[in-house]
């Protein structure tokens, strides 16, 4: 099922333009319209899901899907020599569209650090 009104379900319907990487029945992996590197991409189900938290087991095998893909396409794309796959999830996560995505991210130069600790 798709939300109206969800900015990536929109991008699911062809009713707003992305630059796509990969499409199937189950997912889209698209580029990111704020790249953090040279290498930052979205893989999402199609069906929306607003967040990690509502995910559950009638979802594995999307969201194996998106994990197993996300080597392949991160090469593809360019990263070579690693990358950092991200699912914000809800406020503490700092998630900003409330539909399931996967931030793939990477490039030539290392990301420096996830996050910085706690002192």
């Amino acid at each position: 099922m798709n939300d109206p009104n969800c900015l990536f379900c929109k991008i699911v319907r062809g009713e707003i333009p992305a630059q796509k990487v990969y499409e199937d029945d189950d997912v889209l992996a698209f580029h990111d319209i704020r790249p953090l590197a040279p290498v930052h991409f979205m893989l999402i189900p199609k069906e929306h899901l607003a967040s990690l938290y509502e995910a559950g087991m009638a979802q594995h095998r999307t969201l194996g899907k998106m994990l197993a893909l996300a080597g392949e396409l991160a090469r593809k794309e360019g990263a070579s020599d690693g990358f950092r796959a991200i699912i914000n999830t809800g406020r503490v996560g700092n998630q900003e569209v409330y539909h399931l995505h996967m931030h793939v991210i990477g490039g030539p130069d290392p990301l420096g650090p996830m996050i910085q600790r706690r002192k």
